[in-house]
């Protein structure tokens, strides 16, 4: 699948700068263009791989490049402002040749958790290419105004993007571990994570022929209909050598007793791969079932995949959600390694969104009472003594 990225604040435009480096290194072809835009001018200094014709400064009039300060509405607002500025950039990326917008933030931050959703809109209005949005969750010991961002901001990115894929720091997160350090081994995860995902179906190469095409259009439909969706991933390392009697031999299955033995084995990697990437540690932590659709991605080298694991691995992926939507297929790779990438998409039983949910209302109903109070400590004040009140008010 072929993506135009575009990181929006410091957490956005770091793992886009990720996924730069994940497609030199592995050739995966995912991000056709990418772009980052931020109000903190030193953010985008210290990207590595984002061109510098891509990196948008926004906000120079009203923060002078030094960022929001968390402050999400007035990222929002700057956003909306800047919009012009930031479509400079988009105008640069070949768009007939994506299949889809990704705009990655995090949601905890100002500039990310207020500007994506503006953008997305924004997008939507003027393109017919699908928008997706990669939304970060702050972890819990990050601080309650990230939370209060998240839970603000997590409800209009929903509502704004064709689909919302999530990843929850706070699940990643281990303790004792530096903030630095835990944000660039969890950024390492989202990459790989959705790596393999994003490019099935990218491949080149004759001797590289999947057996079960999963190309874009099958995430496409998988991300369809909107709502939240979370990847599991799980992977084992295996001998890229020994038998690689290429497809034909993957279809045939009647070698010899050798050959019966290793489809055996391999079938049983791939349906145990798919359970554990199923059952472990999702991006976004949910109950499987209920799940409206599902995409199953195998990747590795073309000798430790075969169809009949694949179909087993999503007849199970069937049963365990209770979609009759569950698509499947591989992608072959010359890594040591063969990894299961599977999409739940229309999540609903999530207990951390009902939690950000709760958080919202409290907050909302606090500021009413602020409010509230204000006016009446303002009304009582004018009623008491307004002879006495300042000329300015």
């Amino acid at each position: 699948m072929k993506l135009a990225m575009i990181g929006f604040g410091q957490a956005g435009g770091k793992i886009v700068d990720k996924f730069l480096e994940y497609d030199q290194e592995t050739g995966s072809g995912i991000v056709r263009s990418a772009a980052a835009v931020n109000t903190a001018k030193a953010d985008l200094l210290g990207l590595e791989h984002i061109p510098q014709g891509n990196r948008v400064l926004i906000g120079q009039a009203r923060v002078k490049g030094h960022g929001v300060g968390a402050d999400n509405e007035l990222g929002a607002e700057i956003a909306e402002e800047d919009i012009d500025e930031i479509q400079g950039a988009i105008d640069n990326i070949p768009v007939h040749e994506i299949d889809a917008f990704l705009i990655v933030a995090g949601l905890g931050g100002g500039t990310g958790s207020g500007g994506a959703p503006v953008l997305a809109k924004h997008l939507k209005r003027i393109y017919t290419e699908p928008v997706y949005g990669l939304g970060i969750l702050p972890a819990g010991d990050e601080g309650g105004i990230y939370t209060l961002n998240a839970a603000r901001s997590f409800q209009t990115f929903v509502n704004e993007v064709d689909n919302l894929l999530v990843f929850d720091n706070d699940n990643w997160r281990k303790s004792g571990e530096s903030l630095e350090a835990g944000y660039d081994e969890i950024n390492d995860e989202i990459v790989r994570r959705f790596g393999v995902l994003f490019g099935a179906g990218e491949v080149t190469g004759s001797d590289q022929v999947a057996e079960s095409v999963v190309d874009s259009s099958e995430i496409i439909n998988t991300l369809a209909g909107g709502g939240v969706s979370t990847v599991g991933y799980a992977a084992e390392e295996v001998e890229i050598g020994g038998s690689s009697g290429g497809l034909l031999s993957r279809f045939k299955g009647d070698g010899g007793d050798d050959d019966g033995m290793d489809a055996a084995n391999t079938t049983n990697r791939i349906t145990s791969l798919v359970r554990k990437a199923t059952l472990g540690r999702l991006t976004l932590p949910c109950e499987v079932e209920g799940a409206e659709r599902a995409l199953l991605v195998l990747s590795g080298p073309p000798q430790h995949l075969n169809r009949k694991g694949i179909e087993r691995g999503r007849k199970w992926l069937e049963e365990q959600t209770g979609s009759m939507e569950v698509r499947g297929g591989d992608y072959p790779l010359n890594e040591p390694s063969v990894a299961s990438a599977v999409l739940l998409s229309g999540v609903h039983n999530v207990p951390r969104i009902k939690e950000l949910q709760q958080v919202a209302i409290e907050a909302q109903d606090n500021i009413d009472e602020i409010r509230d109070q204000s006016e009446e400590n303002l009304e009582a004040l004018v009623e008491d003594d307004e002879d006495e009140l300042d000329p300015l008010f």
